[in-house]
């Protein structure tokens, strides 16, 4: 799996015109999902997210988590995260799980945030053109894939 999560003072998902999620100070995190990706993948980047230390503290040092501010979250299913691009100029999108593996994938990944994060997560729907809009605070963007935890 690979995410991408971007510190937010506000963001929001619209499809066909109609806001569907939205939060204020929290997290945008954008969800890439491969065919063998598992539990532990979700597990560990779950994790990941729920206490990486990307928030000011009272002394305007980035030390607290999304938890800790008891900030919010959006989810947003992004198969284009795994985008290959060596050949040609237009991305293959062959390493992407297909929707038969990745709508549970992603379902279960949006439990386990809501389950550690003990609120609930605001999501985009998979396979929709969506609209995302966002502030990102910071800006702060960080990268993650769960293949390269070691």
């Amino acid at each position: 799996m690979r995410i991408v999560i971007q510190r937010v003072s506000e963001a929001s998902v619209e499809i066909e015109q109609k806001i569907v999620a939205q939060i204020n100070q929290g997290l945008l995190v954008l969800v890439g999902i491969e065919e063998e990706d598992n539990l532990e993948d979700i597990n560990w980047l779950v994790s990941k997210i729920i206490n990486l230390r990307i928030f000011a503290d009272e002394n305007e040092v980035m030390n607290l988590s999304v938890k800790d501010i008891d900030g919010e979250i959006i989810a947003v299913s992004q198969f284009t995260l795994h985008a290959l691009t060596k050949k040609g100029n237009r991305p293959s999108y062959i390493k992407a799980a297909k929707p038969d593996i990745a709508i549970p994938m992603y379902e279960k990944f949006v439990q386990q945030l809501e389950a550690e994060l003990g609120k609930k997560i605001q999501t985009g729907q998979f396979g929709a053109d969506m609209k995302v809009a966002l502030v990102n605070d910071g800006p702060v963007t960080i990268i993650i894939d769960s293949k390269n935890k070691e």
